[in-house]
């Protein structure tokens, strides 16, 4: 059998031979001779580190790349664990400081959210959401799309405080985080009526619902931004003096103004609507602008602006006694800022109450973002 290339033939092939150092300058020779007539993609489709070995050739880790997309190629899990992951990768990787990060995520991603609301069912808004997670010191780095897809989980519910918990604690699972926040920002529609003609239009809110756990604690808060009107008690008297004594016609200046209120929802209380907060802010500043106006709303209002003069100061305490005032509500904070029509800078004020809200420092563009247009 041996004869006709049987199994008994291997027992006296020869083991393979190092190539010797003249042999491989031999085929270094044939390679380079061959390379340089050779395309450069078929120098890549050999290998492509062969063009390493051309003298004078163009250095190149890659082979010819493809230009055109494909359409059919479709990933498995095999290719996908191939792929790199530095966001997720060991703590040598970390740049700088190796801290914990209070907040990374995402902002200002954008859906169409349905929110229960108090007079009107359920409404449909589009919503900017805003997720983070506290980040280890140890840890490089987070997946930020897993929050997204997290999000949308949830996103064909309607939207309570109890939907965001239940979005906030998948995605500090997802993430193996211990800190975490969701914050929803939209434009409230309410119908409002006008002061005297029977008219009515509809006024945008802005608001914002937030989530926070924090240090194994739970929160959750309600931020709203309500826009009226201010009319100077010291312009108003000087007016009237100016009147009275000399016969001068003078009028008041009065000015656009913004109160943002935030405030933490008291546990186990009943329900705190965007419909009441509204309320609760008109109750205590009555001189809210107007949508549909007639001579005799024009009229109203100047004598409604008459009847509540008030300083930025007015405002911050007049606000703080409503919210008080509301036993759903916990610690809070009032920002009000009186855009002035008489000077070149404006007014603002700052109330605080419970720790939520306390800080030393101020954000360098806080009241700047309170600055509304029509």
């Amino acid at each position: 059998m041996s004869s006709q290339g049987g199994p008994d033939m291997n027992k006296h092939m020869r083991e393979p031979m190092t190539p010797t150092r003249e042999q491989a300058e031999d085929a270094l020779r044939l390679l380079r001779s061959w390379a340089g007539d050779a395309a450069p993609e078929e120098v890549a489709d050999l290998d492509p580190l062969l063009s390493r070995l051309v003298p004078g050739a163009v250095q190149s880790n890659y082979p010819a790349l493809a230009r055109a997309y494909p359409e059919d190629f479709a990933v498995d899990d095999s290719y996908r664990a191939s792929m790199p992951d530095l966001q997720n990768g060991p703590s040598s990787l970390i740049r700088g400081a190796k801290a914990q990060i209070q907040h990374v995520g995402i902002s200002n991603f954008r859906l169409p959210i349905r929110f229960h609301t108090r007079d009107n069912g359920d409404l449909t808004l589009e919503t900017s959401v805003t997720g983070t997670v506290s980040l280890e010191a140890e840890k490089k780095g987070i997946n930020m799309s897993r929050i997204m897809r997290t999000f949308y989980g949830y996103a064909e519910e309607t939207f309570s405080f109890d939907v965001m918990i239940k979005a906030l604690d998948a995605y500090i699972t997802d993430l193996e985080s211990f800190d975490a926040r969701i914050q929803m920002r939209f434009s409230f529609p309410m119908k409002i009526e006008s002061l005297r003609s029977g008219l009515s239009g509809y006024q945008y809110y802005d608001i914002a619902l937030e989530v926070v756990e924090r240090d194994g604690v739970r929160q959750k808060i309600v931020h709203l931004d309500y826009v009226y009107s201010s009319t100077c008690p010291c312009s108003l008297e000087l007016s009237e003096h100016a009147r009275q004594f000399r016969g001068q016609l003078a009028t008041p200046h009065s000015q656009r103004s913004v109160a943002r209120l935030s405030a933490v929802i008291a546990p186990d209380t009943p329900i705190l609507w965007f419909e009441d907060l509204v309320e609760l802010a008109r109750s205590a500043v009555p001189t809210e602008t107007q949508v549909m106006v007639k001579r005799e709303d024009e009229q109203a209002f100047a004598e409604l602006n008459a009847a509540n003069p008030i300083f930025v100061e007015d405002a911050a305490r007049l606000f703080t006694q409503a919210l008080e005032a509301d036993q759903r509500i916990g610690d809070f904070r009032v920002v009000a800022s009186h855009q002035e029509s008489l000077h070149s800078h404006d007014a603002v004020s700052v109330l605080t109450r419970g720790p939520t809200f306390e800080s030393t420092s101020l954000d360098p563009r806080l009241f700047a973002s309170l600055f509304h247009v029509g």
